[in-house]
């Protein structure tokens, strides 16, 4: 049976690496559940809080990484800076897709990079809105998970994790719903058996919107494992209930 994860994603929050050590003690002291538990902070503070939560129960994930080992690229971090400070990083995410022009084939080597050096990586795959009114939702992820698995060599994926995310749903208040991301999750697996994946050993976890009113239906849904969380993660209470109802 696959272990069951829930990441916060702090994005680019909270004001101050001070503010992020207190967040993530504070997430380190939640109650323990069954499901394995972890933050990804923004890059300034990963340091620091890699360090105020060593030795808990608790795993670190950058938020993003880049496609080269090191070279002329201002601003950003390689996956071999993060080795060491964090245990993965997330790839591909909606918002570094739409803000910094990541596509298929940037996720595609950054996903690469990020396994190559030893990174527990979490990769994002979601459809747009016109992609999701259009029925595309799972014809989009299946094409995704084939494009942003091309780089590496078939079957070699270290411990990749996904993180299924509608667009549509981000920031919105307006998830999906626990049928929705079933057939999303069945739509992943099927492409990353295409890819000679064992895709029952890979967690999905679902990542639009996710709340402590709105985590239940997914914790009940086939196939999700988990969830990837915004907003909600910076609240040690509200996202306490998030891991617990996946417990």
């Amino acid at each position: 049976m696959r272990a069951r994860l829930v990441v916060g994603n702090w994005k680019m929050n909270p004001p101050t690496i001070e503010d992020a050590v207190e967040l993530a003690r504070a997430v380190a002291a939640l109650p323990r559940s069954s499901a394995k538990l972890g933050i990804a902070p923004p890059a300034v503070a990963l340091a620091a809080v890699a360090d105020a939560v060593r030795g808990r129960d608790l795993a670190v994930f950058a938020q993003d990484v880049h496609w080269e080992e090191k070279g002329a690229f201002t601003g950003q971090i390689s996956a071999t800076m993060v080795r060491g400070l964090a245990e993965g990083a997330i790839v591909g995410h909606s918002e570094v897709r739409r803000d910094q022009g990541d596509d298929d084939v940037r996720v595609a080597r950054k996903l690469a990079r990020a396994v190559a050096a030893g990174l527990r990586p979490i990769l994002c795959v979601g459809e747009s809105e016109a992609e999701f009114v259009a029925g595309e939702s799972t014809n989009v992820v299946a094409r995704q998970i084939s494009a942003d698995l091309a780089a590496l060599v078939r079957g070699s994926v270290g411990r990749l994790v996904v993180a299924y995310e509608p667009i549509w749903a981000i920031g919105t208040g307006r998830p999906a719903t626990g049928a929705h991301a079933t057939a999303a999750a069945r739509a992943i697996r099927t492409a990353l058996r295409g890819m000679d994946v064992d895709a029952d050993a890979v967690p999905v976890l679902y990542g639009g919107s996710v709340s402590a009113k709105s985590v239940v239906e997914f914790a009940r849904a086939d196939g999700i494992d988990g969830a990837l969380v915004g907003g909600a993660s910076l609240d040690p209470d509200e996202f306490g209930a998030i891991v617990r109802a996946f417990t």
